[in-house]
């Protein structure tokens, strides 16, 4: 096929999709939060035409003649959220060898149902962090295609590892063989990894630099990458346009890989002053996951978690929210992610209250999942704020989050894209 009817044949097949989106809808409220500029706008106007913010403005001022409006009273309008590490096609009750008894497809189906939930509570992008068989790139094109409600997706396919490392199936004997697909144990296998899931529609990175909670055999803060490891990692994924956000609890390990120059670390558990000024020296992000100790060691048993796993997270837990109290007092870059998957989905701002307890304001907080959040996923022409370019994302909620951020917790209104998915019909 020539590339001219290629093209054509595109077209044609995104046609439902752009219908979808036709037309002018406007949108009052009582207040919206400017992320921007760290402000409250009284009174907003927001004219949204095909899927994105054409004009932000005050309420009254003249609209096109055939618009639909939609008048939210004395509710407060903020730009859609976004959730920087999630695992849609996870379940947090199916932990450990809870797992196994499902087929591999039963995983992507987990996966419709938790997209749903997450839009709905008003996280109308997240960033997928790790699926296996590329589960995540297929429920992307499922909600951009219509056939799925869910947020926009940002996916990783497979989350990289080392053998006998956190991205690794360590739960087996010998003599029980999974497929490592997603491993590497020299710079240029790495090398060769970052091309393939780019390949097959990673979007961005995902690499486990060091142990982890949840899995089994392995110490949370033991390195498992050497430093030519992650750097080759860096190199071939910046070469191809990709940014990279790395697993890593440990102080060894998260150093190596911020100067390595990836852009975010996950998790970030033990960092220490030298973490803080590398990560400011590279400008790198933390995307702290602050919330779900409470669900793992509340829950956590019953789920199937690996006792190990549990005394780890006992061990972790409150040394990563002395970490975040910490990084952002020393000025680093923070971002909101959460690791739902790993708790329940569609429970992601309940993490804002914790943001809050351990050091943000509440507007520090909502701009980490928002303007922050599109700065590192260099998307700042399409979501993180309520402005004129940009997709109309909005979610609306009763009471103001800058004066108690849990109100966050409950969403009375979802837009992506100029739909409205949750909340009163225009």
């Amino acid at each position: 096929m020539s590339r001219t009817r290629l093209v054509a044949l595109l077209a044609l097949l995104a046609l439902p999709l752009a219908a979808a989106h036709a037309g002018t809808l406007v949108v009052t409220s009582a207040r919206m939060i400017d992320v921007l500029n760290a402000r409250v706008v009284p009174e907003p106007q927001i004219v949204i035409t095909d899927g994105r913010i054409v004009a932000v403005g005050r309420r009254g001022e003249p609209a096109p003649p055939d618009a639909k409006h939609l008048d939210l009273g004395t509710r407060t309008l903020l730009p859609g959220l976004i959730d920087m590490h999630v695992h849609l096609t996870h379940d947090p009750v199916y932990s450990g060898y809870r797992a196994l008894p499902f087929t591999d497809s039963f995983w992507m189906a987990v996966g419709v149902a938790e997209a749903r939930k997450t839009v709905e509570a008003g996280f109308t992008t997240v960033r997928n962090v790790g699926s296996r068989g590329y589960d995540d790139v297929g429920l992307k094109q499922a909600i951009d295609q219509g056939y799925v409600v869910g947020p926009r997706i940002v996916p990783a396919t497979y989350a990289l590892g080392s053998t006998g490392g956190h991205c690794d199936a360590t739960q087996f004997p010998p003599s029980i063989t999974t497929p490592g697909v997603q491993i590497a144990n020299s710079p240029d296998e790495y090398r060769a990894l970052v091309r393939k899931v780019h390949k097959y529609g990673a979007e961005v990175i995902k690499v486990c630099m060091t142990g982890g909670v949840l899995s089994k055999g392995d110490s949370v803060g033991a390195q498992q990458l050497s430093f030519e490891e992650i750097k080759a990692v860096v190199e071939e994924a910046h070469r191809l346009g990709l940014r990279v956000a790395v697993h890593a609890h440990g102080t060894e390990g998260i150093n190596d890989a911020l100067r390595a120059g990836v852009d975010t670390i996950e998790h970030a558990s033990l960092a220490d002053a030298e973490s803080f000024k590398l990560a400011k020296q590279h400008g790198a992000w933390f995307d702290m996951d602050v919330y779900n100790d409470d669900y793992i060691l509340a829950e956590g048993a019953k789920n199937g978690v690996y006792p190990e796993s549990l005394a780890k997270e006992k061990m972790i837990g409150l040394k990563q929210r002395q970490t975040f109290r910490a990084a952002h007092a020393a000025g680093v870059k923070m971002l909101f992610g959460t690791d739902a998957g790993v708790y329940p989905h569609g429970q992601n701002a309940r993490q804002f209250a914790k943001m809050v307890e351990w050091g943000m304001t509440p507007m520090e907080a909502i701009q980490a999942a928002t303007r922050n959040a599109a700065e590192a996923l260099d998307r700042t022409a399409d979501v993180g704020a309520i402005a004129a370019g940009r997709y109309g994302d909005l979610i609306a909620v009763d009471g103001d989050p800058l004066q108690d951020v849990h109100v966050l917790e409950t969403v009375a209104l979802v837009i992506k894209g100029g739909e409205v998915l949750k909340g009163p019909a225009p």
